[in-house]
Formats: C-alpha cells, sequence, structure tokens
C-alpha cells in the first residue's frame, strides 16, 4: 500500500473519530481540569460554602457581599507554599485573589463535603 492511501485511510478515520466524538461529548460539562490548581478549585466550588458568624460579621462592616466571596473562590490563585493540605481531617488552603474589585485573600478548610472560611486576609 502506498504512503498516501496510508495517509488518507488515517486521516480518514481519525476525522469520522472526531465527529462522533463531538456528537457523544455536546451539551455536557466536560472541562479539562488537569493541573492542580484547577483541580482543587473544582473541588473547592462543588461543596457547600460555610461562612462563619464572626468572618460574616466582618464582611458586613465592610460593606462586602458573600458574591466578593464566591468569585474569589471561583478565580482565585492557590499558595501551596502558605497551604497545609495534607492536614487531617480537612486540609487548609491559602487563596490569593486575582480580582481587583475585592481586596482580600482567603484562607479555607476544604472537609469532604463542607468548605469553610478559617480567615480572611485584607490587602
Amino acid at each position: 500500500m502506498k504512503l498516501l492511501h496510508r495517509v488518507g485511510y488515517y486521516l480518514g478515520g481519525f476525522s469520522i473519530g472526531l465527529i462522533i466524538l463531538a456528537f457523544f461529548l455536546n451539551g455536557k460539562k466536560v472541562s479539562c481540569d488537569y493541573g492542580p490548581e484547577a483541580r482543587v478549585l473544582k473541588n473547592i466550588n462543588s461543596k457547600e460554602l460555610k461562612i462563619p458568624e464572626d468572618i460574616y460579621n466582618t464582611l458586613m462592616a465592610k460593606k462586602m457581599d458573600s458574591l466578593n466571596i464566591i468569585n474569589i473562590l471561583k478565580h482565585a490563585n492557590i499558595r501551596f507554599s502558605e497551604s497545609d493540605t495534607r492536614k487531617e481531617p480537612c486540609g487548609i488552603y491559602y487563596l490569593e485573589n486575582t480580582l481587583s474589585e475585592s481586596k482580600m485573600d482567603l484562607k479555607i478548610e476544604n472537609c469532604d463535603s463542607i468548605v469553610t472560611i478559617k480567615e480572611i486576609v485584607w490587602k
């Protein structure tokens, strides 16, 4: 078989495979979260958020909303050097804010079914 025929068969099969794959994955929430930071943020955002009373009062005193917290949780950078990820039973993560409108970073506790804010670090 000539090289041109082999390449033609390869490209034909590859394109059919791509079309089938696009058909099956169409409309599904598929993401490629392979990096450690993306996996941790996805894990954190999939759990229930608990804001303790004292932190909630501090937020209200500074005229901050819980939407600021949610945006930080979605778009934060994780400082693994300041985090204690192996702490039992729940890991502690330091989330560095990347949004300019919020002037705070978060230290959170990531447990099996709930995420608790432990500390707000004001910039």
